[in-house]
């Protein structure tokens, strides 16, 4: 039975964490950006504030198996630092029994990285190339049966479990979903994890309306189930990014060299469809920022979406396209934004995504719900300033993008079951 980290007693006992500190790392090993690591304080803290100690467990990169760069050592003295108590380190997930034994009320210990052993993501490593089916299915079943012995063996460690990683709630891991079922009545999220349910349930299950829906990014393809998903929930759906021109394409217009996907123009005309049946108005750019090859500093042009002469591709969304998505985001009163309308990465074709944080900035300042989410529309938020002038910003990409979906998560399932 699912517990609520504010009620819950934590005093002498011991809580083993999942947290995302799947922080990225330069040649030297330090931290370029500790975000994930200060966002999961406020849920390690109460845990110590309450007289618990700390197991704390994570991953970082994706290793193959054992691989010094990828350890969770380098962060052990900037989680110390953050968390305001020394943190004790733990060399091997699965060998942890003596560093446990010690912890008193008040302490913590990090665990190396979980992914060091297969059994983390269940799935077998090390198969030569020319495996056959037979020995594949082997070698899964084999992962899948010591995967049993690993997770109790963390779950030995603790007397209340905490998933405060969202980063990786979609993943059926054994830090995130399996370890639940070892605490059927000592498990809860940790604030983290509360946020962002709820951020989400905000918008697709409690939203103030108008609901409007910004998602861009470069293929349809990437995101069909989510455009699939939110046609039938929204009030406005803007299409942006390289995405929208393969939705320019199917009604016929002439889009230069754009990114497109020919394959799924007939899901393009269906979603088109759709938004047509429900009242939903789909507003797709009506002018582009063309340039003449895939770079910073090449020649730059203005054209009607659906008029891109040849030799030019879309790279940015233009004034009128701006100016038009402007007034639907202004008049809105809940807000979901995934994903760049323009080539993000090249400062001269970042403008549109930019303008996008600062109507969102507006629209909350104005009393609208905004959550945004995703690694390009996060970056323009923060780049912005933006980041606290808007509702929620999410810190998990992938977990967002299925929960948008409709899928439910296998680490939120895992703690309310």
């Amino acid at each position: 039975m699912q517990k609520h980290i504010d009620n819950y007693d934590f005093a002498g006992k011991k809580a083993i964490v999942r947290v995302d500190f799947n922080v990225p790392l330069n040649e030297k090993f330090e931290i370029t950006d500790d975000t994930r690591i200060r966002a999961a304080m406020p849920t390690l803290k109460k845990v110590l504030a309450g007289g618990g100690s700390l197991i704390i467990m994570s991953h970082l990169g994706r290793p193959k198996g054992v691989d010094a760069k990828f350890s969770l050592k380098h962060i052990v003295d900037h989680v110390s630092k953050c968390l305001g108590v020394p943190v004790a380190f733990a060399a091997d997930c699965q060998k942890a029994d003596a560093e446990v034994a010690a912890l008193k009320p008040g302490q913590a210990l990090l665990l190396e990285n979980l992914r060091f052993y297969a059994e983390e993501e269940g799935k077998p490593r090390g198969l030569a190339e020319d495996a056959s089916d037979e020995e594949k299915k082997a070698a899964k079943a084999a992962v899948k049966e010591s995967q049993k012995e690993f997770v109790k063996k963390l779950a030995s460690y603790a007397d209340c479990y905490i998933n405060d990683a969202f980063g990786t709630a979609h993943r059926a891991h054994a830090s995130t979903a399996l370890i639940a079922k070892y605490f059927p009545d000592d498990k809860m999220f940790g604030y983290l994890m509360e946020g962002e349910i709820k951020a989400i349930d905000n918008v697709l299950k409690n939203a103030q309306r108008p609901l409007t829906a910004i998602i861009g990014g470069s293929k349809v393809s990437s995101k069909l189930a989510v455009l699939e998903n939110l046609v039938g929930k929204v009030d406005n759906l803007i299409i942006g990014g390289g995405m929208g021109y393969t939705f320019i394409k199917a009604q016929g217009g002439k889009i230069g060299e754009s990114l497109h996907e020919d394959d799924l123009i007939p899901a393009a005309l269906e979603i088109l469809a759709k938004a047509k049946e429900r009242g939903v108005n789909l507003s797709l750019s009506v002018e582009t920022v063309c340039g003449q090859e895939f770079s910073n500093d090449t020649p730059r042009q203005i054209a009607p979406t659906n008029n891109i002469p040849d030799g030019w591709e879309g790279m940015d969304a233009g004034p009128k396209s701006i100016e038009n998505w402007k007034k639907i985001i202004l008049a809105s009163k809940t807000i979901l934004w995934n994903g760049p309308v323009g080539v993000f990465e090249l400062p001269n074709f970042a403008k549109g995504t930019l303008q996008i944080a600062e109507f969102l900035a507006e629209a909350t300042k104005n009393g609208a719900y905004t959550l945004v989410g995703g690694g390009d529309s996060v970056a323009a938020v923060t780049q912005m300033g933006y980041a606290d002038k808007v509702s929620y910003v999410s810190t998990g990409g992938g977990a967002m993008l299925e929960a948008i979906e409709g899928k439910e998560l296998p680490g939120i399932a895992a703690i309310r079951e």
